[in-house]
């Protein structure tokens, strides 16, 4: 098991439940160093002055906010550190809400919370509550000096917290530059589309969908380094694009009923 990452409590009401935070997903991504082509050898990253190119010892290197176009405002580290939230390590529960009300645009990371020594049975009664009212904890807590907006729901007898985006991050639709006005729609398109939706709907299965890209990388890697050819396909052709929209959806509904 993935060692904790952070460790305290979670609060609502009276009611304190010891629990400790440890990772809920694992990145799969297939990293690459940069080499130089010459001779194989990694190639360093270098702080560089950009006035004068000389590379900067990490002792000399502030930190500084841009305010205009090549004017900074530094901040010193007792400046920074004076204004650290609190470490409370708890995980204040503030309000109750439907998860439906959510949109997951909020949702960033997600993490198990699980009980610490001799929480199991307020652990349990939480896990019990969540689950019969089908509610989400929305609360905030800290954790290593930043401070983050969380939502707790419980999923096969174990807590999930994730961590979510402040509602000042998250851009509006109304932000969005030449959004198109709806154009009309006829009755017939749209049941078309309707009829489409419902015929490749299916239970959500995750372990059906894989990331066939990264699967491919890595068959590559393993060929190379054991010294077999490779060969290149030539790119493919981009697909024309779509002309009769009626059309191309009585294509797909017929597609889909002879692949059912």
């Amino acid at each position: 098991m993935p060692r904790p990452l952070w460790t305290g409590s979670i609060s609502f009401g009276l009611v304190n439940v010891p629990v400790k935070l440890v990772p809920a997903t694992s990145s799969k991504d297939v990293r690459f160093h940069q080499l130089h082509d010459a001779d194989g050898a990694r190639v360093r990253q270098k702080r560089v002055c950009s006035a004068d190119g000389e590379e900067v010892a990490y002792e000399h290197i502030v930190r500084g906010y841009e305010i205009r176009p090549n004017e900074y405002v530094v901040l010193e580290p007792a400046e920074l550190a004076s204004l650290d939230p609190d470490a409370t390590r708890t995980i204040d529960l503030e309000e109750f809400v439907d998860l439906a009300e959510i949109d997951p645009v909020y949702f960033e990371k997600a993490y198990y919370l699980l009980p610490d020594k001799n929480a199991e049975k307020a652990y349990a009664l939480l896990v019990e509550a969540l689950s019969r009212s089908d509610k989400v904890g929305l609360g905030r807590f800290v954790m290593r000096t930043k401070q983050y907006l969380a939502a707790l729901r419980a999923r096969d007898q174990v807590l999930i917290l994730s961590t979510m985006l402040f509602a000042d991050e998250v851009v509006g639709v109304e932000e969005l530059e030449d959004l198109p006005g709806p154009p009309a729609l006829s009755d017939r398109e749209v049941a078309l589309a309707e009829q489409l939706v419902a015929s490749l709907t299916a239970p959500f299965e995750p372990e059906k969908y894989r990331d066939t890209y990264r699967e491919e990388v890595l068959e590559l890697i393993e060929a190379k380094s054991e010294g077999q050819p490779i060969s290149v396909l030539p790119a493919a052709a981009p697909k024309a694009p779509v002309v009769d929209l009626m059309a191309a959806l009585e294509a797909s509904l017929a597609a889909s009923k002879r692949s059912a």
